[in-house]
């Protein structure tokens, strides 16, 4: 592994470790509801942007929550520039990781089959 990938993987796990903690602990967005968990960061190796990827469960509305946290970047982004000592804080991207629902659908389609066999 080349050692800038080591380190953007470093970056990309503390990134998702305080965005969590910010969403968690310190944001105050009342568009932002239900349980919102980042799944993963991906850092580009330039550092000016991390795509930060979410699942969010039981929201009134994924869009507006998605809408909150868009709204949301510039105070999570300073809140990361002042525990994540990087020359250049990342600007945030918010996307929808569906892939947990895309699991789950999966899921209830193989009992689904294994429950016709029977």
């Amino acid at each position: 592994m080349p050692k800038n990938e080591a380190r953007l993987n470093k970056v990309n796990e503390e990134l998702k470790k305080q965005i969590s903690h910010v969403l968690t602990f310190e944001l105050k967005n009342t568009k932002v509801t239900g349980l919102i968990s980042v799944t993963k960061v991906k850092v580009t190796p330039d550092f000016k942007y991390a795509k930060v990827y979410v699942s969010i469960l039981n929201a009134k509305s994924t869009a507006k929550t998605m809408e909150g946290l868009k709204e949301s970047a510039g105070f999570i982004r300073s809140q990361l520039a002042k525990t994540i000592n990087l020359r250049i804080t990342p600007e945030l991207v918010f996307e929808i990781d569906d892939s947990l629902e895309y699991g789950a659908k999966i899921d209830k389609i193989l009992k689904e089959l294994k429950s016709e066999e029977e």
